[in-house]
């Protein structure tokens, strides 16, 4: 298995509706522009893969890594020309979640505002559902 990407954060988003799309996902433009710069340097990859793993005290924690191919049960999002690959235990936790990427003086990650959140713990990368 490939090494992670980069880091990760998930915010719970309250008082926001769940948004119907054509995507299990949204990217914002700056975690296109992000996704396409990692991408360029590695041409066997077409993509990125978002998973979700049982740790952290709250529970959940999403993960990013690079793929060469579309996995059998993955669900695909295209956008902007930037494919992202949802595992299926990661399918039903995304639902109208918006994927961004954020730079500031002392750190620089992917973060997922999601409405389905409950709670996350206090550093922002577990979450419960």
């Amino acid at each position: 298995m490939a090494s992670s990407v980069v880091r990760a954060t998930v915010r719970a988003v309250s008082k926001r509706k769940i948004q119907a799309t054509r995507a299990a996902l949204t990217l914002t433009p700056s975690a296109v522009h992000k996704i396409k710069q990692l991408l360029k340097d590695k041409p066997d990859y077409v993509g990125v893969k978002v998973g979700v793993r049982t740790r952290g005290c709250n529970g959940l924690s999403y993960t990013l890594d690079y793929t060469k191919a579309k996995g059998d049960s993955d669900e695909e999002v295209v956008q902007d020309g930037v494919r992202v690959f949802i595992e299926k235990k990661a399918q039903l936790t995304l639902l109208g979640t918006e994927m961004d990427y954020v730079e500031d003086k002392l750190s620089s990650e992917f973060v997922f505002n999601n409405p389905n959140i409950k709670g996350t713990c206090g550093c922002g990368e577990s979450f419960n559902i």
